[in-house]
């Protein structure tokens, strides 16, 4: 996978179905600033049964060759050398048309910019799984769903640690035939909704897209005569609107 694509398509985890717990975590591209260590995210139920989340944490690393793996996280058990993310608490139990939230703690060095999967997934208790709940409402529970069909879907998202002294510096390189913007700083930028579009069809247009570009990658496209491109450039709290045309 292209390094400064980072990421793609975020995981999805299908169990099987149609009522039930039908949770949603909002957005799935998260950011905890430099002067930031905790993070609150919110889990929303829309379903009609209580959902029981589990929140797992791995962190993302690349190889020598820029390819992304997800590891788990390396804690030591007493805490006192923890380095990285952990969710606060790790399991969720958000009632039918209800909102739980977690907290997302950082804990180590922030000398460069750090990636985590956060996924947070809906499961049938079971005495393991350390829900507060008797074992008569995990029976209870388990004959409700199995009464009908059910789907219970869970969500893979991106949360990214920046360093601490977070800098940015994006570089726009730009001829007749190509247009790049490079990351020269030591933190992502973003390439927010993307587009391209004629210059004289208003409804000729590409799909919107969104960009993730790490420090020391960058994000080009070829121009086209005749066309427009237009997105928001993101450095952390400052969003830009850019516009390119190719005549």
């Amino acid at each position: 996978m292209n390094r400064g694509f980072l990421l793609g398509v975020l995981s999805l985890f299908c169990l099987t179905a149609q009522a039930g717990p039908q949770i949603n975590v909002g957005t799935v591209y998260d950011y905890l600033d430099a002067d930031k260590s905790t993070y609150l995210k919110r889990v929303f139920n829309s379903g009609d049964a209580t959902a029981f989340v589990k929140i797992n944490v791995l962190e993302i690393v690349y190889d020598a060759e820029g390819k992304p793996q997800e590891i788990p996280v390396a804690n030591a058990a007493d805490g006192a050398s923890r380095n990285g993310l952990m969710a606060s608490p790790a399991r969720l139990i958000v009632p039918a048309q209800g909102m739980q939230g977690t907290r997302l703690l950082y804990m180590g060095e922030r000398d460069r910019e750090r990636y985590f999967r956060v996924r947070f997934v809906p499961v049938v208790p079971e005495k393991e799984d350390e829900f507060t709940v008797t074992g008569e409402e995990r029976e209870d529970y388990k004959k409700a769903l199995k009464a009908g069909v059910n789907v219970m879907t869970g969500f893979g998202t991106v949360f990214f640690v920046r360093p601490k002294d977070a800098r940015f510096a994006t570089a726009i390189n730009e001829t007749d035939s190509r247009y790049e913007l490079r990351n020269d700083g030591n933190t992502v930028l973003v390439v927010d909704e993307f587009k391209n579009c004629s210059l004289t069809k208003e409804t000729d247009c590409g799909a919107t897209t969104k960009h993730h570009v790490l420090a020391g990658n960058s994000f080009a496209f070829d121009k086209e005569k005749g066309r427009e491109y237009r997105f928001f450039l993101i450095e952390g709290a400052d969003r830009k609107a850019l516009k390119v045309v190719s005549r």
